[in-house]
């Protein structure tokens, strides 16, 4: 093995007893791979005591520049050791010839007990790398409460709290914003569930929801939502930051460089009563959210650049204020009213929330008051949509996943946790808010949050500024983050740009995020950004349970969730609530959302270099296949349903080219026999010789014979046997090839010239 440190072991080794009247030959030194596994007297320090002997030949399935330096553990044991697995304990052994490539250091170290990561893609496979002494330098690791509870919690606490929720309380009422809070937090909850049963079902790497989605449901599936994801975090950081821009326009209304809008309403619907008035109404003008926006966006990239680690020491600057001004409004609230507080401030009074108990919806204007001219109208769909987003950014810390020192207790535990907290809040500020002011008070003072906050507003442009600030902080970060992992599994080459090694920071994919984000910023309507991320959000929710519910409704075998709590009916109730909640909200923008996840994945099947991740698609295949079998039973098939089986004997019959697997004609004329070309064709070829020897030449020569199947579009597998003489490899085929009722019933080969020997 290159640069390989596996040292041989002693030419004398024990050999197992023979079982079953069976023999095997002694091992020499210049076998490729051994392993002995003895067992173990009860009490001893191990189950089993297990030898490595591996030849210093290196392995197939590694990069000629691999760096492999084996634990000394894994070398040749003490005399000692090999006495205790060569005494009275040897009456029960198993011994392991690794002939190929199956066998590998990361077979040899599992069988050890050591820890070793699976591979998660098609190409990790091939860079293995095990290293002794000095752990490799890596990243920070951060845990449960910096690593993934104060992310979910800063970008879920946005600007959606601090400007637009007294305003659907007015015009939901209380008892429909109770209903509306319930709904949206059933679903991120459910959702919250699915992922952690999934984080808990093995090493997570990163990518978040992209790797998890990817390695539930296929790569295919896995990037499209993925990448749809990444869009949505990349939009949501413009959303953050344009909040951010016209909250402090609104503070400070001498830092505009043009002029504002005004908006004069002449009536106000309040209640169902048109009130006589007029009402002005001014907006930061468009260029000044643009230009202060861009300017917002390049600083936090600029935070952004620095890594994890400058970003978890600034996001506390960023919380604890948020938490400050909240407890401010809670203050303010129960104070209320004050002297110098408007008269639709009535504190909490049983009177204002009776009052404040039912709906009122209404048309307003493009500012929000009520106006029986006005070209929007309110209804419950409309008012989720807008709502929607105040619960969104459970995933902050999946997206980070990378960065977590336990993923399988922290993304559980904090997700969850940040879930509860911030539902609990909003449902309680429902109740109070419904009991501080009048309906007319709620609908048209937009920052009814600041107004009674105690002591002063700018506390809470100082929070509204600082979380959306901090929640713009987190997507900046999650983004690239989660599109680098979609290109470190090299399945669309047009991603190649965004590739990091590990322990680096996403540089290329920051800028690619930065760039989307300003975008986004110059076309400074959020109205028109919200229902897209509304929709990339519930998209990604939507695959997560799904996800959870695929694997444990088949219960694949690599499904062992640590998360006891979960259930695939919690999974499906979840799913589906997201897609009632898209269809709710817009279907124009549904049908727009679910056009772009479909373009994306019959992009990745056509041009991706997606490989078998053991998804949840080919384990329900798998199951399908073996209820189809045992269906099918050992009876003999009716002659109405017979379908030809074709068994195709490639080589050695006819003189071939050596880069030639087999005749092309022969495939043609088994295509002929099967009913539009369908069914099943065995092609096989045999190899005369020791398997020992011919056990790689064998798998590249499968691997040809596959590639010639796959040219020639022919419905069939690939066989390839090694037997001694060919007269034991053609009884053997024609004896053990098949499964149940699948066996071939029809041997297709070409005109034996070569049987014909000289005299």
């Amino acid at each position: 093995m290159e640069n390989g440190g596996i040292e041989e072991a002693d030419d004398a080794l024990p050999v197992p007893t023979p079982l079953n009247g069976r023999r095997y030959r002694p091992v020499g030194s210049s076998d490729r791979a051994v392993i002995q596994m003895t067992s173990m007297e009860p009490g001893s320090s191990s189950a089993a005591s297990i030898e490595a002997v591996v030849t210093p030949q290196p392995p197939r399935n590694l990069k000629p520049d691999a760096n492999l330096t084996i634990d000394p553990s894994m070398r040749e044991g003490s005399p000692d050791d090999h006495a205790t697995s060569g005494g009275s304990q040897g009456d029960s052994k198993l011994e392991l010839f690794g002939f190929d490539s199956l066998v590998n250091i990361l077979g040899l170290k599992s069988m050890t007990g050591e820890q070793i990561q699976a591979p998660s893609s098609p190409r990790d496979g091939e860079d293995v790398a095990i290293t002794i002494g000095r752990p490799k330098e890596t990243g920070p690791k951060f845990g449960t409460m910096m690593g993934v509870f104060v992310p979910c919690l800063q970008n879920i606490l946005g600007i959606i709290y601090y400007i637009r929720f007294t305003w659907i309380v007015g015009m939901a009422g209380v008892w429909q914003s109770l209903v509306l809070v319930s709904f949206c937090g059933a679903c991120t909850f459910l959702t919250g569930i699915s992922l952690s049963a999934i984080a808990t079902n093995g090493a997570m790497k990163g990518g978040g929801p992209y790797y998890l989605i990817g390695r539930a449901l296929g790569p295919e599936v896995g990037v499209s939502i993925g990448l749809c994801f990444f869009l949505g975090n990349a939009v949501a950081g413009s959303m953050y930051v344009l909040g951010a821009v016209e909250t402090f326009l609104d503070a400070v209304p001498s830092a505009g460089l043009f002029q504002k809008s005004v908006t004069v309403v002449n009536n106000t619907l309040v209640n169902g009563t048109e009130t006589a008035g007029t009402s002005t109404i001014s907006t930061p003008s468009l260029h000044d959210l643009q230009v202060y926006g861009v300017i917002v966006t390049i600083l936090l990239c600029f935070i952004v650049f620095g890594g994890v680690k400058i970003i978890n020491k600034v996001a506390p600057a960023f919380l604890i204020p948020v938490l400050f001004s909240l407890l401010c409004i809670y203050l303010g609230v129960f104070i209320a009213p004050r002297h110098n507080a408007p008269k639709g401030i009535t504190g909490l009074s049983i009177t204002t929330f009776k009052d404040n108990w039912g709906s009122d919806y209404q048309r307003t204007n493009n500012a929000g008051v009520p106006d029986p001219s006005g070209s929007i109208y309110w209804d419950f769909n409309a008012l989720v949509g807008l709502f929607f987003p105040a619960v969104t950014g459970i995933m902050a810390g999946s997206n980070r996943s990378a960065s977590l020192k336990d993923t399988q207790r922290s993304i559980p535990i904090g997700t969850l946790s940040a879930t509860l907290t911030t539902t609990a809040m909003y449902l309680f500020s429902v109740l109070l808010f419904g009991a501080l002011a009048t309906r007319e008070e709620l609908l048209t003072d937009r920052l009814l949050t600041a107004t009674v906050a105690w002591p002063a507003p700018a506390v809470i442009y100082i929070g509204i500024i600082l979380s959306t600030l901090g929640a713009a902080l987190q997507s900046l970060t999650g983004a690239p983050r989660l599109l680098a992992a979609i290109a470190n599994d090299d399945i669309l080459p047009v991603l190649n740009y965004f590739k990091v090694s590990e322990g680096s920071e996403p540089h290329a994919a920051t800028l690619f995020t930065a760039f989307i984000c300003v975008c986004c910023v110059v076309i400074g309507n959020l109205d028109l950004i919200t229902p897209t991320i509304t929709m990339f959000f519930l998209l990604c929710y939507a695959g997560v349970n799904l996800s959870c519910f695929l694997l444990d409704l088949l219960d694949a075998p690599s499904w062992r969730p640590r998360w006891k709590f979960h259930h695939w009916s919690l999974s499906l109730v979840g799913a589906l609530l997201c897609v009632v909640i898209m269809f709710l909200i817009s279907w124009s923008f549904t049908v727009v959302s679910l056009a772009l996840a479909s373009l994306i994945y019959y992009y990745v099947s056509i041009k991706g270099k997606a490989g078998d991740w053991g998804d949840g698609f080919k384990s329900a295949y798998f199951q399908l296949a073996l209820r189809s079998l045992r269906s099918l039973g050992a009876n003999q098939v009716h002659p109405k349903n017979w379908y030809p089986i074709p068994l195709i004997f490639c080589r050695p019959w006819g003189k071939l080219p050596e880069n030639v697997p087999c005749h092309p004609k022969l495939a043609d004329f088994a295509n002929c026999m099967k009913k539009k070309g369908r069914g099943m064709s065995i092609f096989v070829s045999i190899m005369d010789g020791d398997y020992h020897e011919l056990a790689e030449d064998a798998k590249t020569a499968c691997r040809q014979l596959d590639a010639y199947i796959d040219y020639k579009r022919c419905e069939g597998v690939a066989e390839i046997i090694v037997a001694p003489t060919m007269s034991d490899g053609f009884r053997s085929i024609v004896q053990t090839m098949g499964l149940g009722n699948l066996k071939p019933n029809i041997v297709v080969m070409r005109y034996p010239e070569i049987w014909r020997r000289a005299r």
